[in-house]
């Protein structure tokens, strides 16, 4: 079913809770290719993948929601490899970015112990944060 009307207008409540909480630019893009993907592959998982991977080229996922990134490109390994590569994916967090940007990202989600971690930590420490302020965003 398309996210976007003929007027262009995206139809928020279709989309997943996480880009309903994110600005207009987000939904846009997650709607539009995902519409684009599910007339190309059909409607299921393929499409969907489509959609997140282009959203994780212009946005991060930052708590409960999706932010503009400061330089738009691969968001990850896998992202930066394309389709069958078999490398874990960073769940929406921008691990391309620096050590600097993702220890602010883990002080605006109140990471505990961040200074101390690489960057690496850092990543996997926001995309726990993230998990745990969607899973609460939802109740």
């Amino acid at each position: 079913m398309p996210k976007v009307t003929k007027s262009g207008k995206v139809k928020t409540e279709e989309l997943p809770s996480t880009l309903q909480r994110s600005d207009k630019k987000a939904q846009e893009t997650f709607a539009k290719t995902l519409d684009s993907a599910e007339e190309t592959y059909g409607e299921g998982e393929r499409a969907h993948r489509t959609a997140y991977s282009a959203l994780k080229h212009t946005h991060e996922k930052v708590g409960d929601h999706w932010e503009k990134k400061d330089k738009n490109g691969p968001s990850d390994k896998q992202a930066e490899g394309g389709a069958r590569t078999g490398r874990e994916t960073a769940g929406g967090v921008d691990a391309n970015a620096s050590k600097e940007h993702l220890y602010e990202v883990a002080k605006r989600l109140d990471i505990p112990k961040r200074s101390t971690m690489n960057k690496e930590e850092l990543v996997e420490a926001i995309q726990k944060a993230n998990d745990r302020e969607t899973r609460k965003a939802r109740d």
